[in-house]
C-alpha cells in the first residue's frame, strides 16, 4: 500500500466532511426556518427543500467520514490496533448520530406538509412534533460532532498521528489541543452553561476546525510522511499489504 496515495484519500475523504457538514448544518436550520441558537420549527420560515438537500449533504458527510476510517484503519493498526479501533468506533458513532439527525430532519418534511391546511389542535399538536424533530436533530449533533468528533478526531487520531509522525508533530498536538477544549465546550453545553452557536462555543470549536480543515489540507497535498522514525518501525514489524 502506497502511503502518499492513501494519505491523499484519506486528506480529501477529510476535505469531503467539511465540504458536506457545514452546508448540510446551515440548510438544516434554514429548513426549519429556525436559528443557530434556537433550533425549532417555524412554519412560516420553513423550507422542505432545504431540508432535502441538507439531507442528501449529511448522507455525504456520513460516506466521507466513514471513508476516513476505513481508509487509516491498516495503516493506523500497525501503530496501535487499540487506537486503531477506536477511531473506527467514534467515526462510527459520530455517524449513528449524523444519521439520526438526517432521518429527524426528513421527517420534519412530512410534518411541514401536514401543516398546509391543518388548524386547532392539529395544528397545535403537528408544531409540537415538529419541534421536538427539530430538538432531536439537535441533540445529535451536539453529541456526534459536539463530543464524538472531540474524542475521535481530537484525542485519538490527534494522538495517533503525534505517535506514528504521519504528519508533522506539530499539526498533531493541534488535534490534541483541539479535542480537548471541544470536549470541555461540548460538556458545558450538554450541562446547560450556554447554548450551542452562542459566543463561547464558537471560539472553542475553532482550535478542532483548524485540526481538521489543516490536516485534510496537509494529507491531500502530501500523503502520509515515509519519514518517520514510526513508518520505518511498522515495516520492520510487519510489512504493509499489498494494494
Amino acid at each position: 500500500m502506497d502511503l502518499q496515495r492513501t494519505g491523499r484519500i484519506f486528506g480529501w475523504l477529510f476535505i469531503g466532511t467539511f465540504l458536506t457538514s457545514i452546508p448540510a448544518r446551515l440548510l438544516f436550520i434554514d429548513g426549519a426556518g429556525a436559528s443557530w441558537t434556537d433550533m425549532r420549527l417555524v412554519p412560516g420560515d420553513a423550507s422542505t427543500a432545504s431540508l432535502k438537500w441538507g439531507a442528501l449533504l449529511e448522507f455525504g458527510l456520513i460516506v466521507t467520514q466513514l471513508g476516513t476510517a476505513v481508509v487509516l484503519y491498516p495503516i493506523a493498526r500497525r501503530y496501535s490496533h487499540t487506537i486503531a479501533l477506536g477511531y473506527v468506533s467514534a467515526r462510527t458513532m459520530e455517524s449513528v448520530f449524523a444519521a439520526i439527525g438526517l432521518i429527524s430532519m426528513l421527517s420534519l418534511v412530512s410534518v411541514i406538509s401536514a401543516m398546509d391546511g391543518a388548524s386547532g389542535g392539529e395544528a397545535v399538536a403537528l408544531q409540537v412534533q415538529g419541534d421536538g424533530l427539530a430538538h432531536t436533530y439537535e441533540w445529535a449533533f451536539e453529541w456526534g460532532p459536539g463530543l464524538v468528533a472531540g474524542i475521535g478526531n481530537g484525542l485519538l487520531l490527534g494522538y495517533l498521528m503525534y505517535t506514528s509522525g504521519l504528519v508533522p508533530r506539530r499539526l498533531a498536538l493541534l488535534g490534541l489541543v483541539g479535542g480537548s477544549v471541544l470536549i470541555v465546550s461540548a460538556m458545558l453545553i450538554l450541562a446547560g452553561v450556554y447554548k450551542n452557536g452562542e459566543g463561547p462555543s464558537g471560539v472553542l470549536t475553532l482550535p478542532e476546525a483548524a485540526w481538521e480543515l489543516s490536516l485534510g489540507i496537509y494529507c491531500a497535498a502530501k500523503g502520509f510522511r515515509y519519514s518517520s522514525a514510526a513508518v520505518t518501525q511498522a515495516h520492520d514489524r510487519e510489512p504493509l499489504p499489498a494494494a
